[in-house]
Protein backbone atom coordinates (compact mmCIF):
# COMPACT_ATOMS: atom_id res chain seq x y z
CA UNK A 1 0.00 0.00 0.00
CA UNK A 2 1.35 3.40 -0.96
CA UNK A 3 1.20 6.51 1.19
CA UNK A 4 -1.28 9.10 -0.06
CA UNK A 5 0.25 12.50 -0.77
CA UNK A 6 -2.03 15.48 -1.39
CA UNK A 7 -1.46 17.48 -4.56
CA UNK A 8 -2.89 20.82 -5.67
CA UNK A 9 -5.29 19.05 -8.02
CA UNK A 10 -6.81 16.91 -5.22
CA UNK A 11 -8.84 19.68 -3.56
CA UNK A 12 -10.93 22.75 -4.33
CA UNK A 13 -10.99 26.02 -2.46
CA UNK A 14 -14.43 27.16 -1.37
CA UNK A 15 -15.55 30.68 -0.49
CA UNK A 16 -17.26 30.99 2.89
CA UNK A 17 -18.86 33.92 4.72
CA UNK A 18 -18.55 34.21 8.50
CA UNK A 19 -20.79 36.58 10.45
CA UNK A 20 -18.78 37.76 13.47
CA UNK A 21 -21.69 39.58 15.13
CA UNK A 22 -21.79 39.06 18.94
CA UNK A 23 -18.96 36.50 18.90
CA UNK A 24 -15.79 36.63 21.05
CA UNK A 25 -12.64 37.74 19.21
CA UNK A 26 -10.41 34.80 20.10
CA UNK A 27 -13.00 32.16 19.35
CA UNK A 28 -13.75 33.58 15.91
CA UNK A 29 -10.07 34.09 15.09
CA UNK A 30 -9.06 30.54 15.99
CA UNK A 31 -11.82 28.98 13.89
CA UNK A 32 -11.03 31.26 10.94
CA UNK A 33 -7.33 30.35 11.18
CA UNK A 34 -8.22 26.65 11.04
CA UNK A 35 -10.43 27.23 7.97
CA UNK A 36 -7.66 29.20 6.21
CA UNK A 37 -5.20 26.36 6.77
CA UNK A 38 -7.68 23.67 5.68
CA UNK A 39 -7.64 21.73 8.94
CA UNK A 40 -11.35 21.00 8.59
CA UNK A 41 -10.73 18.91 5.44
CA UNK A 42 -9.79 15.23 5.50
CA UNK A 43 -6.96 15.84 3.00
CA UNK A 44 -5.18 18.41 5.21
CA UNK A 45 -1.42 18.56 4.65
CA UNK A 46 0.67 20.88 6.86
CA UNK A 47 3.12 21.88 4.12
CA UNK A 48 0.47 22.66 1.52
CA UNK A 49 -2.05 25.50 1.34
CA UNK A 50 -5.36 23.63 1.02
CA UNK A 51 -7.63 26.02 2.94
CA UNK A 52 -10.67 28.02 1.90
CA UNK A 53 -11.21 31.70 1.18
CA UNK A 54 -12.87 33.34 4.20
CA UNK A 55 -14.97 36.53 4.06
CA UNK A 56 -15.76 37.97 7.50
CA UNK A 57 -18.59 40.48 7.88
CA UNK A 58 -19.72 42.53 10.90
CA UNK A 59 -16.22 42.78 12.35
CA UNK A 60 -17.29 46.00 14.08
CA UNK A 61 -19.84 44.07 16.18
CA UNK A 62 -17.31 41.60 17.62
CA UNK A 63 -17.26 41.14 21.40
CA UNK A 64 -14.33 41.50 23.78
CA UNK A 65 -14.89 39.67 27.07
CA UNK A 66 -13.78 40.91 30.48
CA UNK A 67 -11.77 44.13 30.72
CA UNK A 68 -9.96 43.71 27.39
CA UNK A 69 -11.32 47.03 26.10
CA UNK A 70 -8.93 48.89 28.39
CA UNK A 71 -6.42 46.36 29.74
CA UNK A 72 -5.29 44.54 26.59
CA UNK A 73 -2.79 46.54 24.53
CA UNK A 74 -1.66 45.88 20.96
CA UNK A 75 2.06 46.82 20.85
CA UNK A 76 4.39 47.29 17.91
CA UNK A 77 7.93 48.54 17.43
CA UNK A 78 8.77 51.31 14.97
CA UNK A 79 12.42 50.40 14.55
CA UNK A 80 13.77 53.47 16.34
CA UNK A 81 15.26 53.64 19.82
CA UNK A 82 12.44 53.95 22.34
CA UNK A 83 9.96 53.47 19.50
CA UNK A 84 7.54 51.03 21.10
CA UNK A 85 3.94 52.10 20.51
CA UNK A 86 0.65 50.70 21.68
CA UNK A 87 -3.09 51.06 21.40
CA UNK A 88 -5.82 49.49 23.53
CA UNK A 89 -8.15 46.97 21.95
CA UNK A 90 -11.12 49.23 22.74
CA UNK A 91 -9.63 52.03 20.65
CA UNK A 92 -8.68 49.57 17.92
CA UNK A 93 -12.27 48.25 17.86
CA UNK A 94 -13.63 51.79 17.43
CA UNK A 95 -11.18 52.93 14.75
CA UNK A 96 -10.31 49.85 12.67
CA UNK A 97 -12.22 46.71 13.75
CA UNK A 98 -11.23 44.86 10.58
CA UNK A 99 -7.54 45.29 11.45
CA UNK A 100 -8.14 43.97 14.97
CA UNK A 101 -9.60 40.69 13.70
CA UNK A 102 -6.97 40.44 10.95
CA UNK A 103 -4.17 40.79 13.53
CA UNK A 104 -5.75 38.17 15.80
CA UNK A 105 -5.97 35.67 12.93
CA UNK A 106 -2.43 36.53 11.78
CA UNK A 107 -1.01 35.73 15.21
CA UNK A 108 -2.81 32.36 15.28
CA UNK A 109 -1.28 31.20 12.01
CA UNK A 110 2.12 29.48 11.86
CA UNK A 111 5.11 31.73 11.32
CA UNK A 112 6.39 30.32 8.04
CA UNK A 113 6.26 31.03 4.31
CA UNK A 114 2.62 29.93 4.03
CA UNK A 115 1.31 32.61 6.42
CA UNK A 116 1.32 35.27 3.68
CA UNK A 117 -0.75 32.98 1.44
CA UNK A 118 -3.20 32.23 4.23
CA UNK A 119 -3.70 35.92 4.98
CA UNK A 120 -4.23 36.65 1.30
CA UNK A 121 -7.32 34.44 1.43
CA UNK A 122 -8.79 36.36 4.39
CA UNK A 123 -11.16 39.26 3.64
CA UNK A 124 -12.46 41.23 6.65
CA UNK A 125 -15.18 43.89 6.46
CA UNK A 126 -16.64 46.06 9.22
CA UNK A 127 -20.20 46.17 7.82
CA UNK A 128 -22.57 43.64 6.35
CA UNK A 129 -21.70 44.36 2.71
CA UNK A 130 -18.81 42.74 0.83
CA UNK A 131 -17.73 42.80 -2.84
CA UNK A 132 -17.34 39.00 -3.20
CA UNK A 133 -20.89 38.16 -4.29
CA UNK A 134 -19.66 36.85 -7.67
CA UNK A 135 -17.77 34.02 -5.95
CA UNK A 136 -21.06 32.78 -4.42
CA UNK A 137 -19.74 32.29 -0.87
CA UNK A 138 -21.56 29.89 1.45
CA UNK A 139 -22.61 31.06 4.91
CA UNK A 140 -20.93 29.14 7.73
CA UNK A 141 -22.00 29.26 11.39
CA UNK A 142 -19.05 29.07 13.75
CA UNK A 143 -19.27 27.77 17.32
CA UNK A 144 -19.96 30.55 19.83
Amino acid sequence: MKTFSTKKTDFTRDWIVVDAKDMPLGRVASQIAARLRGKHKPIYTPGLDCGDFVVVINADKIVLTGQKHTDKIYNWYTGYAGGIKGISYGQLLETTPDKMLWLAVKRMLPRNKLRKRYLGKLKVYAGTEHPHIAQQPKAVNLIK
